[in-house]
């Protein structure tokens, strides 16, 4: 079976405004709320769910992480050319 992965994400578009948020969620705020408030990627709409996906579909900064963290806990700030993420993988499969 191939190697698979969910996760959600925020995304904006500086260093400071990402652990700001990132501060907030580990203060308790709810992730899926935050995303659909700050997050400029469509995703937002999903609470930032990026659904299923392999390794190679993202962007490398990004698989990197995705394919590494541990399950739930928040990540970040992780730089892409698209601007600073949060991520949380929600799930993988080895």
């Amino acid at each position: 079976m191939a190697k698979m992965a969910s996760a959600r994400h925020i995304l904006v578009n500086t260093e400071a405004e990402c652990l700001a948020l990132k501060s907030q969620i580990e203060a308790g705020e709810d992730f899926a709320f935050v995303a659909q408030e700050h997050s400029s990627c469509p995703s937002s709409r999903q609470g930032g769910d990026l659904g299923s996906f392999r390794p190679g579909m993202m962007v490398p900064e990004f698989d990197k992480v995705v394919f590494s963290a541990p399950i739930g806990v928040v990540q970040g700030p992780v730089k892409t050319q698209f601007g600073y993420h949060l991520v949380e993988v929600t799930s993988r499969t080895e």
